[in-house]
């Protein structure tokens, strides 16, 4: 199967006349010459998320769409096959991709880059032969910075992938069952066979009765 990889770029000019640079996805060579903005640090320290970044982008599955301010990544979205410890990787599934991370920079959060991000993931139809997921869990979410309850974010993640067509789905995962905020959300390609979507429910449930 091919992972389509269009370079898409996108630019915003800020109210002080700044300017914004959203592009991806991103090779592995071209991460390695910025720098991530010191406030990048929901998942690891910024240097060694930067480092998981550029291994993500020498994946072939691998994409990262990034907000830069010149050499300064200022917020990014990451795409990867599921870790091989997690049950979504037990189907060993070719085009069954994770969402893995969206991460922006406090001082840029008022200006949408996480919905324009993973818009520009999806732009030329070059995911309609995969099946995007994502699991959304409250505890990593920046509830002390934003100010907002749980539900409230789960409101705000939900919207987020919704403005990609990604749609809540049930699931009896263990993890995601252990809190009623915690969700599964997919965006199954119209380019995905019927065997892949089989397979991917029988990765969703484990007790086959539940669908």
């Amino acid at each position: 199967m091919q992972h389509r990889k269009h370079y898409q770029q996108d630019k915003i000019i800020l109210a002080d006349g700044r300017e914004l640079v959203l592009e991806g996805p991103v090779p592995a060579e071209q991460l390695m010459l910025l720098a991530m903005h010191p406030d990048l640090d929901a998942f690891r320290k910024p240097a060694e998320q930067h480092q998981a970044l550029v291994e993500i982008a020498s994946l072939a599955e691998g994409r990262i769409i990034l907000a830069r301010e010149a050499d300064c990544i200022v917020g990014y979205v990451t795409f990867h096959y599921p870790d091989e410890l997690e049950r979504w990787s037990e189907g060993n599934m070719i085009d069954l991709v994770e969402l893995g991370a969206v991460e922006v920079a406090n001082d840029y959060r008022s200006y949408g880059l996480g919905k324009k991000m993973i818009q520009l993931a999806f732009a030329e139809q070059q995911m309609e032969n995969l099946i995007i997921f994502t699991t959304e869990y409250y505890w990593h979410w920046d509830l002390k910075s934003t100010g907002l309850s749980v539900w409230d974010y789960r409101t705000m993640m939900e919207k987020l992938m919704k403005s990609v067509d990604m749609i809540w789905y049930a699931t009896d995962d263990p993890e995601i069952c252990s809190h009623p905020a915690n969700c599964l959300m997919v965006r199954i390609g119209s380019e995905v066979p019927l065997a892949s979507i089989e397979q991917f429910d029988r990765v969703r449930f484990r007790q086959r009765f539940m669908y």
